[in-house]
């Protein structure tokens, strides 16, 4: 088997395996980072959003040959410092999560929005918002709305 290295919130990984194998099996399977999950593994229910090189992406949908020892592969695991995100504290402050399943995808998907948007030097608009293509099950999304918007006011 071929061997990949890349990095995986902030540190060095290599995995052998094949080319094909997607990263979010490697991600879950091989490393133990559980964070994203699995939902439908086609690239629709973002449930397993991470950030690749900043990015918002979806590991179901990434042969891990892709990957190079530049990208930088970041899970929820590695979005807080020594505290929480902003973006993670506003999700506990609007009481987001009913069952939470896709909660870490939200979070994910919600920063790299939020850190556009600020790029821009502009605040999030709907428009943002109903970009954002994450499914929650639960239907919690008025209250995504609301902690994304102070997680970017945070940010």
């Amino acid at each position: 088997m071929p061997e990949h290295t890349f990095r995986v919130n902030g540190e060095q990984v290599t995995v052998d395996v094949d080319d094909q194998v997607r990263l979010l099996w490697v991600l879950r399977d091989l490393l133990g980072i559980t964070g994203p999950k699995y939902g439908c593994g086609i690239n629709v229910c973002k449930a397993c959003t991470s950030h690749l090189n900043g990015e918002a992406v979806n590991p179901c949908a990434i042969p891990v040959g892709e990957l190079r020892p530049t990208d930088e592969v970041t899970t929820i695991e590695g979005l807080a410092g020594e505290e929480l995100h902003p973006m993670q504290q506003a999700w506990l402050d609007h009481d987001v999560a009913q069952c939470g399943y896709c909660q870490p995808g939200q979070i994910m998907a919600a920063v790299v929005l939020a850190r556009r948007a600020a790029a821009e030097g502009r605040v999030l608009t709907d428009a943002d918002l109903d970009g954002l293509r994450n499914i929650c099950r639960c239907g919690t999304y008025p209250r995504i709305r609301d902690a994304i918007r102070a997680g970017a006011a945070r940010m």
